[in-house]
């Protein structure tokens, strides 16, 4: 390549103080995939520094848009959901703000309290200057598309900021009924392995079902993990359109709401499809740190960006220069770039 392509990775994330302390009073599992403990990859998810740096150089990130990992404050009751947000957004502000050049930020956002969660998505898109924000499907037993969420999409939409959606772990009926009995492999399959991604694809279908983009129709939402299954289903699924009296064919949304990366997953097939979809108008690019750092389990080797697999996979994609470019930093600055370009310093 002429020159040096600039890569934005989207999906990487981090865990904070606030977060850890809010978490282990609310009983959640203390364990190393959440960021505590002392084992080398909670203490890559907690650095904001010079390690971090340091893991991005070795994948050939040049920026990473940092954002909390899953569930967030989701997961958390509705008062203290709107507390640790301000304040874990306030953080991520001021580690952005210490490295300009290397991160940027997507909000958290207390969806626990749905008014609050507009106010705290505008303060941090024209106070913090945040990109947007990552979201992570259900909230409580409430899913994506229920009515009192309406008024975030509205605001995002107005905002005009793209919403990332990220997966948590299913339900514990869906847990009991389809992943029990197979010992550790059971959690795995029904998290990072599979369950993850059918659990949030289906969210997915919910919101354009329910009529969430036909009511904002401007709103932009990001999909990892190469959309989380539902791609590789369009053109079965979307018989439903005719059913659900869409406004537009339901690869349409797809095509014009979301924005696909593919999280780490190096899987040049899955790259290929994408396009083939959406199009490489649509698509980001994203590593899912430190999740796919370092991973790869008996040489399984489509999990891992380290060692400068996050730059070689998107340098060596069948697209043109233009089409490469665009993907690694090009979509995400049209989508979000001006946010920086009006956002008031003395703010």
């Amino acid at each position: 390549m002429s020159e040096r392509m600039r890569i934005v990775g989207l999906e990487e994330h981090v865990v904070l103080p606030v977060l850890l302390d809010a978490w282990a009073r609310a009983g959640v599992r203390q364990v190393p995939q959440l960021g505590f403990g002392d084992e080398p990859f909670a203490r890559r998810l907690r650095d904001v520094g010079e390690q971090r740096l340091a893991d991005m150089d070795d994948q050939g990130l040049d920026v990473a848009v940092l954002s909390l990992a899953s569930p967030g404050v989701q997961n958390l009751p509705a008062a203290v959901a709107v507390s640790v947000a301000r304040e874990a957004n306030d953080a991520l502000a001021e580690v952005v703000a210490a490295h300009p050049d290397r991160f940027q930020a997507l909000a958290a956002i207390p969806t626990p309290e749905p008014e609050a969660a507009v106010a705290e998505l505008e303060r941090a898109v024209t106070r913090l200057g945040f990109r947007g924000a990552m979201l992570y499907g259900r909230t409580g037993d409430k899913l994506a598309d229920a009515p009192e969420f309406d008024d975030l999409y509205a605001a995002a939409a107005r905002l005009r900021v793209p919403l990332h959606f990220h997966p948590q772990t299913p339900v514990q009926p869906v847990l009991d009924a389809y992943y029990s009995g197979l010992g550790g492999v059971g959690m795995g399959l029904a998290t990072a392995g599979l369950g993850w991604y059918y659990d949030l694809g289906i969210q997915y279908l919910r919101m354009i079902f329910s009529g969430v983009f036909d009511r904002h129709p401007e709103l932009q939402v990001i999909a990892g993990h190469w959309g989380e299954v539902v791609l590789f289903y369009l053109d079965h699924t979307g018989i439903m359109a005719h059913n659900a009296k869409l406004d537009r064919p339901l690869a349409d949304y797809f095509r014009q709401n979301f924005w696909v990366a593919g999280s780490g997953t190096v899987s040049e097939r899955y790259l290929r499809w994408t396009a083939e979809v959406v199009g490489t108008e649509r698509m980001l690019y994203s590593t899912d740190y430190p999740y796919t750092f370092g991973t790869r389990p008996g040489g399984f080797p489509f999990l891992d960006t380290s060692g400068g697999v996050a730059r070689s996979f998107l340098e060596r994609a069948p697209f043109t220069e233009e089409e490469k470019a665009a993907i690694g930093s090009g979509n995400w600055e049209r989508l979000t770039g001006h946010v920086a370009a009006g956002r008031d310093p003395r703010r």
